[in-house]
């Protein structure tokens, strides 16, 4: 039986609840298309049904923040999902922030060691700064899903290598991702 896992790619194309920008780049479009590839990789390998929160560019999920979060969570809670991944990118005042980081609601349950193995896929696959998994008990999605949920930040759109990483080879980081599932996972 097939691991169901939402892939929300974060933020709308426009406001409300558009991302952050950086170095030419929009974080929606960004994390958009590296969600594509992970649905796509996961969907491929026989092991993993992979269902996306914005399935086209121009899907817009709600028409406020709380009502594109609540949107959402709710998709991925009525699919059942068995595990949920948001997809963001970082962003600093400081540009010389780099580096890829997880967010969990807690450390106990299955959310914190699957966000561990899945840094460990994206550092060895793009070569960024492991930053950890952080504790964000206050963050919506994380609160809402009735499922383990990890909120990545893949890397700082405001940081100019990790911004060229992340639009250049989105592939890099869909790759890095499910191989840190399959670690997890044991595939």
């Amino acid at each position: 039986m097939s691991i169901k896992v939402y892939i929300d790619q974060g933020h709308n194309p426009v406001n409300p609840n558009a991302g952050a920008e950086g170095n030419g780049l929009r974080e929606q479009d960004v994390v958009f298309e590296i969600g594509v590839r992970l649905a796509a990789i996961l969907n491929a390998s026989g092991n993993y049904e992979a269902r996306l929160s914005r399935p086209t560019a121009d899907t817009q999920l709600g028409t406020s923040n709380a009502t594109s979060l609540s949107a959402r969570t709710n998709a991925a809670n009525d699919w059942g999902a068995d595990y949920f991944i948001s997809l963001h990118c970082n962003a600093s005042v400081d540009p010389s922030a780099t580096g890829t980081e997880a967010l969990v609601y807690s450390a106990s349950g299955r959310s914190y060691p699957l966000a561990q193995n899945i840094l460990l896929g994206i550092v060895n696959a793009t070569g960024l700064n492991n930053r950890g998994v952080k504790l964000r008990p206050g963050l919506y999605v994380l609160r809402r899903t009735r499922m383990p949920a990890v909120l990545l930040e893949l890397g700082f759109i405001s940081n100019p290598t990790d911004a060229a990483l992340l639009s250049g080879s989105p592939e890099l980081f869909a790759r890095g991702i499910f191989n840190g599932m399959n670690r997890y996972f044991g595939f």
